[in-house]
């Protein structure tokens, strides 16, 4: 039977955009997509992750509001859109690796009680930019799920690696390794809050 309704069509049939064939008089599936493009949401994401997942603006109607960052800021109050609330984790992400690495510098110089004091506010200026992508109490709950698990205990590890090793063994160059390592552990397991973010970093780095 040839009908020139647009209501019903079989999964994997690609025909005229005016006719639709149904081989039974069952009432047929209609799908939201054109038939020409059965992956049209996939076709989507992956133009956005290919254009830059940081424009969360231009990507608003293919991702549902609320599966952006799995959920909302600590910081809602302000009323940020999730442009602003992805720059105000980038740069607290900035300084506080600065600050964190600058720590670890003046080591070199036997500063103990410098490094100490940069270092904690460069690890809590860090910490305290993942608010912008999720509330710290869900955070908590989410950060030992499979997708970050990995990251989350190797950041946990290097942060506390990092005082073994300037007070314990007092190996500037091992601190400055611990470091780089959270940082590392750090930016990954916030990846995992941003769409695409991971896929679009390991394909920049070429690994993807």
């Amino acid at each position: 039977m040839i009908m020139q309704s647009q209501e019903c069509h079989y999964a994997g049939l690609t025909l005229a955009a005016n006719q639709r064939v149904c081989k039974s008089k069952t009432r047929c599936w209609h799908s939201p997509y054109p038939l020409s493009s059965p992956n049209l949401f996939l076709d989507q994401t992956t133009t956005m992750a290919n254009k830059g997942w940081f424009n969360l603006e231009a990507a608003g109607g293919a991702i549902p509001e609320t599966q952006f960052f799995e959920g909302d800021s600590a910081f809602k109050f302000l009323g940020l859109s999730r442009t602003q609330r992805l720059y105000g984790f980038v740069g607290c992400l900035a300084v506080g690796f600065l600050l964190s690495i600058l720590g670890a510098i003046v080591l070199f110089l036997g500063q103990l009680g410098i490094f100490a004091v940069l270092y904690v506010i460069g690890t809590i200026v860090s910490l305290v930019g993942t608010g912008f992508l999720i509330g710290f109490l869900k955070q908590l709950k989410l950060m030992f799920k499979p997708v970050r698990v990995v990251a989350s205990i190797v950041l946990l590890a290097s942060i506390g690696l990092v005082f073994v090793g300037a007070f314990v063994l007092r190996n500037e160059i091992l601190c400055l390794i611990f470091v780089i390592i959270e940082y590392l552990a750090y930016t990954w397991y916030t990846l995992s809050y941003i769409p695409y973010a991971r896929a679009a970093v390991t394909k920049a780095v070429g690994l993807g």
